[in-house]
């Protein structure tokens, strides 16, 4: 799924380019834009190939917005790029010199790519480069080169140009302004992509790395193959292919960053030298993070380059967006469902005219006086409404305990009961899948999918609370607490915290958007089983992620694990339900149940393993929830 939303992410969005004017847009571009390609030199002499959409009117100056990517700046030539189908026909009406580049090592770029390339505090010398030291670079000589321009830049960029993003704000360069890093790739190891709490998300890694992956040994603009799974079911193909060894075994010697990444089952050095957060101090440049509640890719990091600015910068400009997206749905044409679940407006469309744009013409262009856009622009899913907060979490935020109890309930008291827990049997032959449906690319709706189908399952513990008789509103991260057992040595735990709604449940318009027809209009909203937010844990890192352990066999062990943040209200008349299940196929790998290296274990190694989840007066199990009071 994420080579499929390269399409999306690149720079903002890949269509198919044309030599001619499409429509009115494309011609209006056409007669009001020139475009430039050019190499930029580094300073360590390596040149980064950049296309540059300039302004025909020489009356004014302009400023500068820049997307850095590794998905391509393509059409290569003469060919403009369609920036005229999407949103960012805005930023070209305003007059924007649009600058767009392939990073180092990537298509026509010079050099040697290396992914998320960690960044350097200590430069000393021109041959210490860095994503941050290009972006210095890159905006030195625009500033210096480009005739009129008004020595404004800005950056932005989602997903992987997401990252660049972040490490812009960190080049220093004077000239640049305002940065916007939207679902930035933070942190590949705790919450980003392809490991969450180090469980590994084997459907995105494999699906990206067999065609992104594959080397370039010189500038070219023709892309990688995909790779043939010659399939339609994913969940029977992950399945079949076993072991992680055996999804090496297909990906061959040639693509690094898999063998890397399967070199380094636990967090160490190699991963922190690639989690940005630590570095995020005296940030200049003012700030926008964007994110999606429901980003199937990189929800993570969002939330957590917002909160590391605030916590190492405080005196940075700093601002977070959430809404009810999947991964880049904010930069579409339409923001009024994901899958099922419907948000009574078009999200997308209103924070591209009430956020981002005015955010870039204050900064970049001095237009208008301060925008008014709060500290935290959040949409809080259930009452399907956009609420201004002065900080996240916000203030009113108390943490409050939701505690597992016999008989499959949910209460905010504690157990009193003894020797009380959920039984069943996790087994790698059959996991739980992620979602009812057959496919092969993996969801962007399964955040939301109704998980009524996990919950008639066996292996899965389902808990709900009595109907709600008042709103409940939750801001800000989730904890889950558990106290389980294993019968074998290892073994993961997914959290899920679902929103029941009522059996006579329907929306009050299930009229097609201008843009998309809405599955609702169709689909039995009674009784549905929203997924608000799920989490996994690979139970052997419970204690250090550093350091995993075993458990042992039978052994009451307390397992807790912090789960992204959430906005959302459950409605009064719905119930409050959790899901606890030890698979979640084949979003995430198998794990063998055995403590073991699970890259590189074999098929034999896996084993079925019996789970308790405990919810007894000396074993709670709750969810801690951050209640709004």
């Amino acid at each position: 799924m994420r080579k499929l939303l390269c399409l999306i992410v690149a720079g903002m969005f890949m269509h198919t380019a044309c030599t001619k004017a499409e429509n009115k847009d494309s011609l209006w571009m056409y007669e009001h834009y020139t475009k430039k390609e050019v190499y930029i030199p580094m300073r360590d002499g390596v040149k980064l190939f950049t296309s540059i959409y300039l302004p025909k009117d020489n009356t004014e100056k302009h400023p500068m917005l820049m997307t850095r990517t590794p998905y391509s700046c393509a059409p290569y030539g003469e060919k403009f790029r369609p920036y005229y189908n999407t949103y960012l026909t805005n930023y070209l009406q305003e007059g924007y010199i649009i600058v767009l580049q392939d990073v180092r090592g990537r298509w026509m770029s010079e050099g040697t790519f290396v992914d998320v390339r960690p960044f350097n505090p200590n430069k000393k010398t021109k041959q210490d480069i860095d994503e941050a030291s290009d972006t210095y670079d890159t905006i030195d000589w625009l500033v210096k080169n480009l005739a009129n321009n008004n020595g404004n830049v800005g950056v932005f960029g989602i997903s992987y140009p997401g990252f660049y993003s972040t490490m812009a704000a960190l080049s220093g360069h004077p000239a640049l302004k305002a940065v916007s890093p939207q679902a930035p790739v933070t942190d590949w190891f705790m919450g980003d992509d392809f490991h969450h709490n180090g469980a590994f998300f084997i459907v995105d890694a494999f699906s990206f790395y067999t065609s992104f992956g594959q080397p370039r040994p010189q500038p070219t603009t023709v892309g990688p193959k995909d790779f043939d799974f010659n399939s339609h079911d994913s969940y029977a193909w992950y399945l079949k292919t076993g072991a992680v060894k055996n999804f090496s075994r297909l990906m061959g010697d040639s693509i690094a960053f898999w063998k890397d990444l399967t070199s380094h089952p636990d967090l160490d050095n190699w991963w922190k030298a690639r989690n940005v957060r630590p570095h995020l101090k005296n940030v200049q440049p003012a700030m926008l993070e964007v994110g999606g509640l429901f980003d199937a890719e990189d929800c993570f990091g969002a939330w957590n380059i917002y909160k590391a600015i605030e916590q190492q910068s405080a005196q940075t400009n700093n601002r977070l967006v959430m809404g009810p997206w999947y991964h880049g749905q904010w930069a579409s044409k339409d923001g009024t469902h994901l899958g099922n679940v419907q948000f009574d407006s078009n999200t997308a469309e209103w924070y591209e005219q009430h956020v981002e744009i005015p955010f870039f013409n204050y900064y970049l262009k001095g237009k208008g006086t301060a925008p008014d856009i709060a500290e935290a622009t959040i949409f809080f899913s259930g009452e399907n409404k956009w609420r201004q907060l002065p900080k996240w979490p916000p203030a009113n935020m108390q943490p409050t305990p939701l505690y597992l109890q016999p008989d499959g309930k949910l209460d905010f008291t504690k157990p009193v009961t003894t020797a009380s827990f959920n039984e069943y049997v996790s087994d790698p032959a059959k996991p739980v899948p992620y979602t009812e449906d057959v496919h092969f690319m993996r969801t962007i709706s399964y955040m939301t999918d109704d998980q009524r189908f996990a919950a008639r399952r066996p292996d899965v513990a389902v808990f709900e609370t009595a109907t709600l008789t008042e709103d409940l509103t939750l801001a800000g991260p989730l904890l889950a607490k558990l106290v389980v057992s294993t019968s074998t040595t290892d073994a993961d735990f997914v959290v899920k915290l679902v929103d029941e709604f009522p059996d006579d449940f329907k929306y009050a318009d299930n009229a097609p958007s201008e843009h998309h027809r809405i599955p609702s209009a169709t689909y039995p909203m009674g009784g549905y089983q929203m997924l608000v937010r799920g989490e996994i844990m690979r139970g052997k890192f419970r204690n250090s992620f550093e350091k995993p352990v075993p458990f042992t066999p039978n052994e009451p062990t307390n397992v807790s694990f912090s789960i992204p943040d959430i906005a959302h209200t459950f409605k009064k008349g719905h119930k409050i339900m959790v899901q606890v299940q030890s698979s979640w196929f084949p979003l995430v790998d198998r794990n063998p149940q055995v403590f073991t290296d699970i890259y590189h274990c074999d098929d034999k190694d896996f084993r079925k393993a019996t789970i308790h989840i405990y919810h007894d007066a000396q074993h709670p199990s709750l969810v801690e929830l951050p209640v709004i009071k």
